[in-house]
């Protein structure tokens, strides 16, 4: 009892807690909604998708909402992350039986390789600011989602056969493409699953909260709020927006492979610049630096296109005019004002009535 009171009287503690019942109690609505085969066969299809921008959403909101810098290049390590969870999946086929548990492998692996090349990427980049920083990175994602099409990677008895021409692979006799260029991986064995991507969701949350509520993340914060402030007592500018940045591809890579290994077959035209927008619309209308914002988001305007979708012509417009009146309303000071006077009233008048009883 003691505990609770203190959970609910320390702010972030009680946000973080919230955070995680609420993405605890949906897992648990969609899975009994699932088990008595009330969804359709549309909205089973989308439950991963769901989880892999969740994960998107919330990872770029360390880089943009918490760190203060605007990155479009977030589906490019989306793409990293999915091909080569793809390619691992492929190669421990052989030798790990188990779906579960090469799912795992697989998103590893990817989260590595997206690591990695945010790494490469954050040297250069991180030492822009705003609009240039914001143009490099859409760049680098258009960069990296032109390196994948052009990548031809096979496999046969001798091991992985990577070339940039379908001709340069020369697989031996019983050998299978994985990734052919432009036409991308096809055939792929689809081993996701909406449970591991829930522990994803919930292994993002932990690790993005606890480092939000940490001495680094303080830091991160201090140099979003005042970079000259930050450097005067000493904060390694370049090393903790590296961290941040890294940390994100590297969630993005996981959310990534999960994405990828949905699908029997997936393009790299797949992650481009328009991926990269709406993943950064979720960020942006769920509110920066807002965790929880970020995963409803996610979740509802992932969701809204396919609902209307009976609506045919004019469901984009519609989900146009959403999107503009949901920023209108969370960015409008007064909107805000007349939600805490209606709030404050209900509370008031919740009070008087408990008093009176």
């Amino acid at each position: 009892m003691r505990a609770m009171k203190n959970l609910m009287q320390n702010k972030s503690k009680r946000t973080n807690f919230v955070t995680f019942l609420v993405v605890i109690v949906a897992y648990a609505v969609m899975q009994l909604l699932y088990s008595f085969d009330v969804l359709s066969n549309s909205m089973k299809g989308q439950l991963i998708p769901i989880c892999s921008y969740i994960v998107l959403a919330v990872s770029l909101n360390l880089v943009v909402g918490i760190s203060g810098e605007l990155s479009l290049g977030h589906a490019g390590f989306m793409g990293v992350g999915a091909f080569t969870g793809i390619v691992a999946a492929t190669v421990a086929q052989s030798v790990v039986g188990n779906p579960i548990l090469r799912l795992v492998i697989a998103m590893i692996a990817g989260g590595i390789m997206a690591g990695i090349m945010g790494g490469l990427i954050g040297i250069p980049v991180l030492r822009l600011r705003g609009d240039y920083l914001a143009i490099v990175t859409l760049a680098f994602g258009e960069i990296l989602k032109n390196i994948i099409s052009n990548l031809y990677v096979g496999l046969d008895a001798d091991g992985l056969r990577v070339a940039l021409s379908e001709e340069g692979v020369r697989l031996a006799d019983g050998g299978k493409m994985i990734l052919s260029g432009p036409l991308g991986a096809t055939g792929v064995t689809k081993i996701a699953s909406f449970p591991v991507g829930f522990i994803l969701i919930l292994f993002t949350l932990f690790v993005i909260l606890n480092i939000v509520n940490s001495k680094e993340g303080r830091a991160i914060k201090a140099i979003r709020d005042n970079r000259i402030a930050a450097e005067s007592v000493g904060i390694n500018i370049m090393t903790f927006k590296m961290k941040a940045f890294v940390l994100s591809a590297f969630l993005a890579g996981m959310a990534g492979a999960l994405y990828g290994l949905n699908y029997s077959s997936i393009m790299a035209s797949k992650f481009n610049f328009n991926t990269s927008i709406n993943i950064l619309i979720y960020v942006v209308l769920g509110g920066m630096g807002n965790i929880l914002g970020s995963v409803i988001s996610a979740t509802v305007l992932y969701i809204l296109p396919e609902a209307m979708r009976a609506l045919d012509d004019y469901r984009m417009i519609l989900y146009a005019v959403v999107l503009i009146v949901v920023m209108l309303c969370t960015w409008s000071p007064k909107f805000k004002g007349a939600i805490q006077t209606v709030a404050a009233g209900i509370k008031e008048k919740l009070s008087k009535d408990k008093k009176e009883a």
